[in-house]
């Protein structure tokens, strides 16, 4: 699983929560302009469904080819050839 990200966990509990963290350790968080902080095992749990949620987007990003690559696949072989590329990539690593 993805390392968890407890600022963007906070940020999609409330996306107006105000904060300061360091080092994504829950004991470093310093709630300002009036937040109402958020409990840790709420911030661990929604942490851990977006790691599971995003898991995919950090291996497609590696496996796509270079954006010149996907253009010369799009001159040589039309957009069905290309599309045919990103596919192969998104079948490999499907969102859950």
């Amino acid at each position: 699983m993805a390392k968890l990200d407890y600022g963007k966990a906070i940020l999609e509990i409330n996306p107006e929560a105000h904060f300061s963290i360091s080092g994504n350790d829950y004991s470093t968080i310093e709630w300002v302009d009036d937040t109402t902080p958020i409990a840790e095992a709420d911030i661990k749990a929604k942490a851990e469904e977006i790691a599971t949620r995003d898991a995919h987007i950090q291996p497609r990003a590696f496996s796509y080819p270079p954006i010149q690559e996907q253009l010369d696949d799009i001159y040589h072989n039309g957009i069905d050839g290309w599309k045919a590329t990103i596919k192969a990539v998104k079948d490999k690593y499907p969102k859950e």
